[in-house]
Parts: C-alpha cells; sequence; structure tokens
C-alpha cells in the first residue's frame, strides 16, 4: 500500500487550488465582457452575460435530450453478463430440429472447442 503511486488530484489541496484556478478565469472573463468590444451579429448578443448563459441553457438541453434518449438506448444491467451462457438442452427443447443436427451440435460444443459456429 506504502508504494502506490500518488497522482496529482489525489491530495485535495491540489484539487482545491485547481477549483480557485477556475473561479478566477471565470471571474475574469466575466470582468473582460464589460471591457472587450464584440462585433455581434444579432441584437441579444449585446445582452450582458449572452455566451455563459447560452452556454448554460445548451448543457441544460444536452442532459435533458440524453436522459430522453437513454429510455431507447439503454441495455439491461446484464446485458453482456448472459453473453455465452447458453443452455443448449434449453434450445434443443425449443427449437425444433433434427435428431442429426442435436447429436452433431451437442457432440462439438462438448469436445471443448468452444463456441463457435465455424464448421471445421
Amino acid at each position: 500500500m506504502e508504494n502506490e503511486k500518488k497522482y496529482l488530484f489525489d491530495k485535495p489541496e491540489n484539487v482545491q487550488r485547481l477549483l480557485y484556478f477556475l473561479y478566477i478565469c471565470c471571474a475574469l472573463l466575466l470582468a473582460l465582457d464589460f471591457v472587450i468590444h464584440r462585433h455581434v451579429m444579432h441584437s441579444w448578443e449585446n445582452l450582458w452575460g449572452f455566451y455563459p448563459l447560452y452556454g448554460f441553457v445548451g448543457c441544460v438541453v444536452l442532459v435533458l435530450v440524453a436522459t430522453w434518449m437513454r429510455t431507447f438506448l439503454m441495455r439491461p444491467e446484464n446485458y453482456y453478463a448472459d453473453e455465452g451462457k447458453t443452455d443448449y438442452a434449453e434450445t434443443f427443447n425449443n427449437v425444433e430440429a433434427s435428431d442429426d443436427v442435436k447429436n452433431n451440435r451437442t457432440k462439438r460444443h462438448s469436445n471443448g472447442t468452444g463456441d463457435n459456429d465455424v464448421d471445421a
């Protein structure tokens, strides 16, 4: 345990320093919003704090859309866990196949060659 490598953000004071740095950058950019003249294309870009507000609203919309997409893209928790654990006896009972096919599949699976469906 003592020989574990220490990374930069393992120390809480380094994380706190990074947060202070980001806060200072945000305050500096906000102060520059009063000083820098922007060449705007639309009138709403002249509003004070338009770009931070636009970015915040964009992120919120992104999270909401991703949450909605999750409903039809998400897989069950055990999606990959059940892969390769097929019960061949149950498969043979559910699928009508000839005795030759059943015996061939059972023999090929039981000889240790794996789950490959390649005929050798």
